[in-house]
């Protein structure tokens, strides 16, 4: 997002926040990365470190109006475009009562999620993600926006109005996890607004019964880029990628059923106004279907085992622009349910199209009050050279975080 409107976000809210209650509170990581693999460009590392800094200040202006300000910073020893900051959340929020129903008015920047699945959500596309923070986790940019909320016995009705476009981040020449392609840092637009088309979306939500239920509209422009051939890149004569933003029409349907110790899970997407990997116009439908098993009290114990699989398809196959064109996901969530609050986590991601299959595994453990620490790794198992991904795939890592919140 262009400095200016950050600068007079904060301003606003600020002026309003003047003779609040303000409240502090975040966290700072260190992190670490080590890479066994030798790097696939020059100029990589095997080893990388880092800080981030991420904060929210919370102010209640009258019991009917607050405000919010995330802001994130971080600093990568390797890769420059990894060393960035950035405003996550800036808003007002009023509410207030409609007759029978409730409203809600949030204004600024903001972040929002949509969808049930747990590795990668078709229906959520309000947000722009920040690929250079994780592979996996994919936090969100702060995305400029008028949220209105009404809510009811009747369920929740959800309207946005987008009035910027924010990029999406992609790690730098000498970051790992990159694409055999340097990704161009600007961007071209279907639209003559270019990143100022005005975008629009709407969602409503309901509980019925033991299903959970949303359907969702988007028009506007993507988040998603297609790449075109870019300039060439200095000092290295290499091509890079130009991102290519178009303007879609998206329908979405998100659906939770819970029955006892299991959750079926759906998420679906009907999308137009966009480029197949051929180049050529296609609507297309993608989807994901997962199943979810919670066993709690494990053999007697404390620890409870959630056991998840999810299965991703791509209605275009092999003319799918997404890395999510036929994926398999298993995966594993154990609480110890101690005083550390330990938990562990391992996954299998296989893409059925691609030979690929990678190993995920987490740790996560309280040290004190203030301090956390998360050991994380990545092992790519196998690559396909024929997936435009496979350089960015081949880095497996080992990372470690130390957290103190505040």
């Amino acid at each position: 997002m262009r400095l200016g409107g950050v600068i007079a976000a904060l301003a606003a809210i600020a002026a309003a926040g003047a003779e609040a209650q303000v409240d502090l509170s975040g966290e700072a990581s260190l992190q670490a990365r080590w890479y066994p693999q030798s790097p696939a460009f020059p100029g990589q590392r095997s080893s990388t470190g880092g800080l981030v800094v991420e904060s929210t200040l919370y102010g209640e202006i009258t019991p009917t109006r607050s405000f919010t300000v995330t802001p994130l910073y971080r600093y990568d020893s390797a890769d420059s475009r990894r060393t960035h900051g950035d405003v996550r959340e800036a808003y007002l929020l009023m509410h207030g009562d409609w007759g029978d129903n409730f409203w809600e008015l949030r204004l600024g920047l903001d972040r929002v999620f949509w969808g049930v699945a747990e590795l990668h959500n078709l229906v959520d596309i309000v947000n722009q993600l920040d690929l250079v923070e994780h592979p996996r986790n994919r936090p969100k940019l702060g995305q400029p926006m008028a949220h209105l909320t009404v809510s009811g016995d009747w369920g929740i009705a959800e309207s946005f109005l987008l009035p910027y476009h924010r990029k999406r981040s992609f790690p730098g020449r000498s970051g790992r996890l990159r694409a055999r392609y340097l990704i161009d840092q600007d961007a071209a637009y279907e639209s003559g607004a270019e990143e100022r088309h005005v975008d629009l979306a709407f969602r409503y939500s309901h509980t019925v019964g033991l299903l959970d239920f949303g359907l969702s509209a988007f028009v506007g422009t993507s988040r998603e880029p297609l790449f075109l051939p870019g300039h060439q890149s200095e000092p290295s004569p290499a091509a890079t990628l130009l991102p290519y933003y178009e303007q879609i029409r998206q329908l979405g349907l998100e659906a939770q059923l819970t029955t006892g110790p299991f959750l079926y899970k759906m998420e679906a997407i009907r999308r137009s106004g966009t480029r197949n990997l051929l180049g050529q116009e296609e609507d297309y439908e993608a989807v994901v279907f997962g199943l979810e098993r919670g066993l709690d009290a494990l053999f007697g114990s404390r620890a409870d085992l959630t056991i998840l699989a999810e299965w991703h398809h791509d209605g275009r196959k092999r003319r799918a622009t997404s890395v999510w064109q036929n994926d398999l996901f298993v995966a594993g969530f154990l609480a110890l349910n101690d005083v550390p609050g330990t938990e562990l986590a391992a996954g299998i991601l296989a893409d059925l199209h691609h030979d690929y299959r990678a190993l995920n595994l987490e740790l996560k453990r309280r040290l004190s009050d203030g301090w956390s620490m998360r050991l994380e790794a990545i092992a790519n198992l196998r690559a396909d050279p024929r997936d435009l991904t496979y350089d960015g795939r081949r880095d497996s890592f080992l990372g470690v975080d130390f957290t103190f919140s505040f």
